[in-house]
């Protein structure tokens, strides 16, 4: 067995055995301990959040004194402690009510939102890149200033340029592959600090 299938394997066995829906779960996990993104009494917003894993360690890290919400157009079994909407992040009503339900800015916004993957490569980096730049847009209305979000993106040439957007609304822009990141993949997150407009 390789390494990466390996490495794949434990943390699936991981996600079981401490009841987490998906091993992505370390993913978040592991930026959080890094970068401190999620913290106690935080509300946070989760876009494309089936299975529920990012959702099940962010209700963890807020407790009791924060909210999460979480919106996918896939259905979403229910998760203690966490909202779920089943709709489009592109919707303009799903940004009322994210406002409705949090009465005031968010503190986080996640995206883990993937495209169908086509196979072709240049397809599929640029559908993930536009993604990524609809949950900006999405980020932009909801954080408070001061916020953070984390963004999924692939590898390749368009790469830059969404960097360089973020760079303009946000203090820090840091790059990152988890562990828990299939190594051969070309996941990467882009982690986003101090949200300035």
């Amino acid at each position: 067995m390789r390494l990466a299938d390996a490495r794949r394997d434990q943390y699936r066995r991981l996600a079981k055995d401490q009841g987490y829906r998906a091993r992505s779960a370390y993913k978040l996990l592991q930026m959080n301990r890094s970068y401190n993104i999620i913290k106690k009494g935080d509300k946070v917003v989760d876009l494309g959040c089936a299975p529920g894993g990012w959702l099940q360690v962010a209700v963890k890290e807020v407790r009791s004194s924060g909210k999460v919400i979480g919106i996918d157009l896939k259905p979403v079994t229910p998760i203690a402690d966490a909202i779920i909407l089943q709709g489009s992040i592109e919707d303009p009503n799903m940004l009322s009510k994210i406002s409705e339900i949090l009465g005031c800015k968010a503190d986080v916004v996640l995206s883990d939102l993937a495209p169908n993957v086509s196979g072709v490569w240049d397809i599929d980096h640029a559908r993930q890149i536009s993604l990524s730049t609809i949950a900006l847009r999405f980020a932009q209305y909801v954080l408070r200033i001061g916020g953070s979000s984390v963004f999924k993106v692939f590898e390749g040439d368009m790469l830059e340029e969404f960097r360089s957007e973020l760079r303009k609304s946000f203090g820090k822009v840091l790059l990152n592959k988890p562990s828990a990141s299939r190594q051969e993949s070309s996941e990467l997150y882009i982690v986003c600090l101090n949200f300035k407009q």
